[in-house]
C-alpha cells in the first residue's frame, strides 16, 4: 500500500519522562527531525543483536560477541570475531573493507560462519577457522538482490533484466528483454496486497520464481526532472482509478538447467498476482489470485517444473473487496498443513489447512481481535507464535498457540507494545517493547514457556530537555458505539487557567494507525516541538484505519472522507469540553491520505478549523492508482456519486481559512495533478489556499529537507493560528 503515514515512518523517535522546569533545554528541529543535524547525538546507541540459531548474539561496529546461550541464558560476553580479524582475512585492496559489523548474519546455525558485504564483496567467514570460506563480486548497479543460504544463489536486477549468480560465482541473465516498460524480478502492482520484493527463492534455494509486469499499456504521467541545464521528462507509468492497467505474470527459473517457464494462469488482463509461495519439497507454487475488482481471492496451486494451473484450494469473497496479504505458511513439522491468514470471519486471524484438498481443519484464533503478524513457529513445541492485539486495541503483544491443542500462551509481560523477531528455531524471542511510560526494553522470551531474561534498557536520552505530558484515552465514534482512542499533547509549562491553540494530527485512512500504547502513546516529534511553542496536538484514530477488523476500516468503502471526518469532528467535540483548549483556534495538519482529510475538513467544515497545512494531499480519488483506489472507492464509473462526493475539487468554493498545501514536485504517488487541480478550482471559485513545492523530492521529503518542512509548517500555524 501506498498512501502511508508518510512521515510516521520517520518519525518513531522515542522522548523521556515529563519534565517541568527553567532550567531544561528546549528542542530543536535539528534535535527532533530525521536528517537533522543533532538528531543523531541525542538519539540512543543503536542495540545491535542477532540470532545464530537459538543463540542471541549481541553487534557492534568492530566486534560481535555472545549475548545469550542456546538455553536463553544471559552468558558472559566472550568476543567471536572483530572487523580487523575479517580484514585480515580478505583482500581489502580487491574487496574493500568491512567497516561495521552491526549488519552482519548468521545463516546456520550448526556452523560458525557469517554472511558480511563489503562494497564490493559479499562474505562467508568462519571466526573459528579465522578464514574466508566463500565470496561472490558484487555488480556495480545492481538491485533488488535476494540472497538464498542454501544454494548460496542471488537474483538481482540490472536494467530492468534478472539475473541468478549461482555459488560458484557464474552470472546467469534470465531475461534479456528488461526496459522500463517490461520489468523482471521487481515488485508489482504498486506495492499493494503485502508485495515487497518480486524474486522467491525455493527452500533449497534451486528455483526462483519472479515477477514479470509489463506496462507498455500504461499511460506515462509526465513527471519533470529539473536538474539539468533545460529539464527533462521522467515519466512514470502510473495507472489511474478506471484506467488501463500493467499485466503481471510469474516466471519459474531453474539455474541447473538455464531454463525458464511461466505459470499457465491464463490472461493475465485485470487481475492481481500476490503472496507467493512453495511448497517445502519444491514442487508447488502457491499464488493468491484477484480480479481487478477486489471482490474475490483464491489461492490457487502450480506445478513448479512444468507450470500447470493444479487446482483453487481456498476462494474467498466479499462485496467490499478481499485482502490478501501474507502468503500461506506451511507447517515445518507437518508438510502436509500449512496457515493461512484471512479475515473470513471480519478479524485477521490465523487458520489451520490441509495442503493436499484446501480442507480447513481448524480455526486457531479467534475474537474481536486482529492478528498483526505470524512471527514463525517454534517446531519443538509445535505452536505458532505471533503478535495480536488481543488485550487491547491499541497494545501489540506477544502470543504462542499450540497447533494440536489449540491453546494460547501470552509470551510477554502483557504492557505496552512489543515487537519482536524470532530466533531460526523458534524457541526465543527478541522482544524490544515499550509503554507510555516506560522509554524502552529489550527482553529475551521463551516461547514455550512464560519466561523472560532482561538483556539491555535504553537510559531516557531526554533527561536534559522539556519534554511535554502526554495522556491517552478514548471518546466514542460518530455511531455512538464504537471506541476510538486519541492521544493529547499538552503545552510545555501547561497552565489550565490559559487558552491555548490546538492543532489536529490526522492521517486516518487504512493501513495505517498513529495512537499506540507505546512510548508517549507514539507521539511524533514534531508534537513535542509544538507543544514546546505552546500548542495543545490531539490525535485520535477514526473508523477506517488499521487493526481494528473489517467492518472498523471497511465502513468507509465507496466513500472515503465521509465516516473519517465524522469521527474527527467526535475529536473535535471532545476538545471543546477541555477548558483551557481555545475553541477559535483550531487547526489541522496531516500528509498524504492526512492531507486528503486536512483539506477535506479545512472546506467541509470552515467555521470548525482555522488553519491546515495538507501534505502531499490526494484531491480526487480518480487521480490516484488502481490497486489502492478501486479496493476502497470501485471505479469512477462504478460509483460515480461516491467519486464525486470525496473530490475536494468540487468543495475548494468552501475554503474559509488559512490552508498551506506542501507537495514533493516529483511525487510519484500523490501526482501534482491532485494539489495544482485544486489550486485551479480555488482560483476559479475565488479562494485563497497557499502552496509550497520542494523540487526534487518525492511523496516524502528526504534528509535534511525535513528539517527545513517543519520549519515551514511550524511557521504557518505561528503565523496564522497562535496569534
Amino acid at each position: 500500500m501506498k498512501l502511508k503515514h508518510a512521515l510516521t515512518a520517520a518519525f518513531m523517535l522515542l522522548f523521556g519522562t515529563t519534565i517541568m522546569g527553567q532550567s531544561k533545554k528546549s528542542f530543536t528541529l535539528e534535535d527532533l527531525m530525521w536528517g537533522g543535524n543533532n538528531y543523531a547525538n541525542i538519539m540512543p546507541k543503536y542495540y545491535g543483536t542477532a540470532f545464530w540459531g537459538d543463540r542471541l548474539l549481541k553487534l557492534d561496529v568492530d566486534e560481535v560477541t555472545t549475548l545469550a546461550n542456546e538455553k536463553g541464558q544471559k552468558e558472559k560476553p566472550t568476543v567471536l570475531f572483530t572487523t580487523n580479524q575479517l580484514n585480515a582475512a580478505i583482500d581489502t585492496a580487491q574487496v574493500g573493507k568491512v567497516y561495521s559489523l552491526l549488519y552482519a548474519r548468521f545463516p546456520y546455525a550448526d556452523k560458525t560462519q557469517v554472511f558480511i558485504s563489503t562494497a564490493k564483496q559479499h562474505i562467508i567467514y568462519d571466526w573459528k577457522q579465522r578464514k574466508t570460506l566463500w565470496t561472490a563480486p558484487r555488480i556495480q548497479g545492481e538491485s533488488a538482490q535476494d540472497f538464498n543460504f542454501a544454494s548460496k544463489a542471488e537474483a538481482y536486477v540490472k536494467d530492468w533484466n534478472l539475473f541468478v549468480r549461482t555459488a560458484d560465482g557464474k552470472s546467469h541473465q534470465v531475461s534479456t528483454d528488461g526496459s522500463r516498460e517490461l520489468q523482471y524480478g521487481l515488485s508489482v502492482h504498486r506495492d499493494e496486497f503485502g508485495i515487497r520484493k518480486g524474486t522467491f527463492w525455493s527452500p533449497k534455494g534451486n528455483l526462483l520464481a519472479f515477477y514479470r509486469m509489463d506496462q507498455s499499456m500504461v499511460t506515462d504521467y509526465p513527471l519533470v526532472d529539473i536538474a539539468h541545464r533545460v529539464a527533462q521528462l521522467a515519466p512514470e507509468k502510473y495507472p489511474m482509478a478506471g484506467m488501463t492497467s500493467h499485466k503481471v505474470t510469474v516466471g519459474v527459473y531453474n539455474p541447473s538447467t538455464n531454463k525458464t517457464i511461466y505459470l499457465q494462469a491464463g490472461d493475465p488482463t485485470d487481475r492481481y498476482f500476490t503472496n507467493i509461495a512453495w511448497s517445502p519439497d519444491e514442487r508447488t507454487i502457491y499464488v493468491f489470485e484477484l480480479p481487478r475488482t477486489q471482490d474475490k481471492a483464491e489461492l490457487v496451486s502450480y506445478d513448479a517444473q512444468t507450470g500447470e494451473r493444479k487446482t483453487v484450494l481456498y476462494t474467498e469473497e466479499n462485496a467490499r473487496y478481499v485482502e490478501p496479504c501474507n502468503p500461506i505458511q506451511f507447517l515445518p513439522w507437518d508438510a502436509s498443513k500449512f496457515i493461512m491468514q484471512s479475515r473470513r470471519d471480519g478479524y485477521n486471524h490465523l487458520y489451520l489447512f490441509d495442503a493436499a484438498s484446501g480442507k480447513l481443519l481448524k480455526q486457531l484464533t479467534k475474537g474481536k481481535y486482529e492478528v498483526i503478524e505470524m512471527l514463525g513457529f517454534n517446531t519443538q513445541a509445535k505452536s505458532v507464535v505471533y503478535q495480536s492485539n488481543q488485550n487491547n486495541p491499541i497494545q501489540y503483544s506477544n502470543f504462542s498457540v499450540n497447533v494440536a491443542t489449540g491453546k494460547v500462551t501470552q509470551l510477554d509481560n502483557g504492557e505496552g507494545t512489543h515487537y519482536a523477531t524470532l530466533s531460526a528455531g523458534g524457541r526465543f524471542l527478541l522482544d524490544r517493547w515499550s509503554s507510555p511510560s516506560k522509554f524502552r526494553e529489550y527482553d529475551l522470551q521463551s516461547t514455550a514457556k512464560h519466561a523472560t531474561q532482561k538483556l539491555h534498557e535504553d537510559g531516557d536520552p531526554w533527561t536534559a530537555y522539556n519534554v511535554p505530558e502526554v495522556t491517552g484515552g478514548s471518546i466514542k465514534a460518530a455511531d455512538g458505539a464504537t471506541d476510538l482512542y486519541y492521544r493529547l499533547v499538552k503545552p510545555i509549562n501547561f497552565d489550565p487557567s490559559k487558552k491555548y491553540p490546538t492543532v489536529v494530527y490526522v492521517y486516518g485512512g487504512p493501513h495505517a494507525h498513529n495512537v499506540e500504547a507505546s512510548w508517549n502513546y507514539q507521539m511524533r516529534p514534531w508534537e513535542a516541538y509544538m507543544a514546546q511553542r505552546g500548542y495543545v496536538i490531539f490525535v485520535v484514530d477514526n473508523r477506517g484505519s488499521e487493526n481494528r477488523g473489517f467492518e472498523f476500516e471497511s465502513c468507509t468503502h465507496r466513500h472515503l472522507g465521509d465516516i473519517e471526518m465524522k469521527d474527527q469532528l467526535e475529536g473535535v467535540k471532545f476538545l471543546k469540553t477541555l477548558p483551557y483548549v481555545d475553541a477559535d483556534r483550531i487547526g489541522v495538519h496531516g500528509w498524504s491520505f492526512g492531507g486528503f482529510m486536512t483539506t477535506n475538513l479545512m472546506c467541509s467544515y470552515p467555521d470548525v478549523f482555522k488553519v491546515g497545512v495538507a501534505g502531499g494531499p490526494v484531491i480526487d480519488w480518480k487521480y490516484y492508482e488502481v490497486m489502492y483506489g478501486e479496493r476502497y472507492m470501485d471505479t469512477p464509473q462504478e460509483n460515480p456519486e461516491g467519486y464525486a462526493s470525496s473530490s475536494l475539487l468540487n468543495k475548494a468554493k468552501n475554503l474559509k481559512g488559512r490552508l498551506q498545501i506542501i507537495v514533493g514536485y516529483n511525487d510519484p504517488t500523490c501526482v501534482m495533478q491532485h494539489s495544482l487541480s485544486f489550486l485551479r478550482a480555488c482560483e476559479d471559485a475565488g479562494t485563497q489556499p497557499d502552496y509550497f513545492v520542494y523540487p526534487g523530492d518525492g511523496h516524502n521529503m528526504m534528509g535534511h529537507d525535513m528539517v527545513h518542512l517543519h520549519e515551514r509548517i511550524t511557521r504557518y500555524f505561528d503565523d496564522y493560528l497562535k496569534k
